[in-house]
């Protein structure tokens, strides 16, 4: 079977998404997310309203924020958290209708956005939710290839963390480097190449203990 389109992955990875924050509590949309700073609700409302920040809106928000991105994108989350659950949830469905993404941005940043935020939110509430397999080649890759600056917008440089060991995905075709060998699943394998924790259990292999000392 063809793997489907990134643009289709986009759309089911937000829809999904979006059904699981439809049925939160008030208390569950307060809980600290993965992102450090963050609620649930603040990254639900980044992914709701960066897609569709304009040019000029995007640049006011940069001069209000010494022409800092990560501090842009943090502090524009909280504030847009503001307007509540419900207009969140209107513009995730707006976006997951329209196709929308951050100007000048690929298609799989987009789809980058749903899958490692979609970390940042189900974890801290123990949700879940399977990584499609035709997402982690393209995930992966995309964190590997942003160099430094960027890299710092999407968890800092996947490059320096991996370097010198091979990691091979055990549920997807995905691998990378050379070196000792490090097995881990679609979802740490994403989750560690984007800065999220990944823990000691979910690496196998000679070369874990290279790569955990990295991560400690």
């Amino acid at each position: 079977m063809p793997e489907p389109p990134l643009a289709d992955l986009t759309r089911t990875e937000r829809l999904s998404l979006i059904a699981q924050l439809e049925a939160l509590t008030t208390e569950h949309w307060e809980t600290p997310s993965l992102c450090d700073g963050w609620r649930v609700i603040d990254v639900a409302a980044h992914l709701a309203w960066a897609p569709v920040l304009g040019a000029v809106a995007g640049g006011v928000a940069m001069a209000r924020n010494g022409f800092s991105v990560n501090r842009m994108i943090e502090r524009s989350a909280v504030a847009w958290s503001a307007r509540g659950t419900d207009a969140i949830l209107d513009q995730l469905r707006a976006n997951a209708a329209s196709g929308a993404r951050p100007i000048g941005m690929p298609q799989v940043a987009a789809l980058s956005d749903a899958v490692v935020h979609g970390f940042d939110v189900r974890r801290p509430l123990g949700l879940h939710h399977p990584v499609p397999p035709a997402s982690v080649a393209p995930l992966a890759d995309f964190a590997l290839a942003t160099p430094w600056p960027m890299a710092a917008v999407i968890g800092g440089s996947a490059r320096r963390r991996v370097r010198g060991v091979r990691l091979v995905v055990t549920d997807a075709d995905w691998q990378h480097g050379a070196g000792p060998e490090v097995r881990l699943s679609s979802d740490a394998a994403l989750r560690l190449v984007y800065g999220r924790a990944v823990e000691a259990g979910e690496l196998d292999g000679p070369g874990a203990p290279t790569l955990l000392s990295r991560l400690s």
